[in-house]
């Protein structure tokens, strides 16, 4: 069972499906105990729209996914997948939890909450991929195609010694919204610190000191 939620949970639902937009969002409103404040529409609508980032982010990869470059609006990911290999693909794209297309709303809105919450939340029939990105985030850093465009800016700003105020000004984004980046950078370098993510962005040519 749900815990209630006094405040509303700001979603960012994106799919490129209008149906599947509607369907998901009329699931999500009629769960009890937890209200979203739900942001519906495509990945270019959705990340050109100002304002604060939301709180986690509904990704509906589609029935035949094509785009491997998930959304960038400075939450937490959960992907809707209709196989393995979409799975696959989404956890290279960034999404921190992986359901199938049809899982139950109750399903959905726990793991919801357990993703913003920065938590990693798997369907069963998709645990055995969730060990294989974090192992091999090192190695994709190598390249400068393993980072998103906005993560290579905040690369190069740390690389600056910035920090996350000064580079959320530079950006033209929120403070939220540059730590976020940040840690994402972090993550896909596998690292703890700022300046360790430096030295070894230096090492792997992704920044020039």
């Amino acid at each position: 069972m749900l815990a209630a939620s006094t405040s509303p949970l700001r979603l960012s639902l994106v799919s490129e499906d209008p149906l599947a937009r509607g369907a998901l969002s009329r699931a999500l409103s009629d769960q009890t105990g937890v209200h979203f404040e739900v942001a519906a529409g495509t990945q270019v609508d959705l990340e050109s729209q100002p304002g604060e980032p939301p709180d986690v982010v509904l990704w509906d990869t589609g029935l035949r996914p094509s785009n491997v470059e998930g959304p960038d609006l400075g939450a937490p990911v959960l992907a809707l997948v209709v196989d393995e290999a979409a799975g696959e693909a989404a956890l290279g794209a960034g999404a921190r939890g992986l359901l199938f297309r049809d899982a139950e709303p109750s399903a959905l809105v726990a793991a919801l909450l357990s993703v913003a919450r920065g938590l990693a939340v798997f369907d069963p029939a998709l645990a055995e991929l969730r060990a294989t990105p974090r192992a091999s985030l090192p190695a994709q850093a190598t390249t400068p195609d393993a980072l998103t465009p906005r993560e290579r800016e905040v690369l190069g700003l740390l690389a600056e010694g910035l920090s996350n105020k000064a580079i959320a000004d530079r950006l033209d984004i929120s403070e939220h919204t540059a730590k976020f980046h940040v840690n994402a950078v972090l993550a896909k370098l596998g690292v703890q610190r700022r300046t360790e993510a430096v030295v070894r962005a230096a090492k792997l040519g992704l920044v020039t000191l």
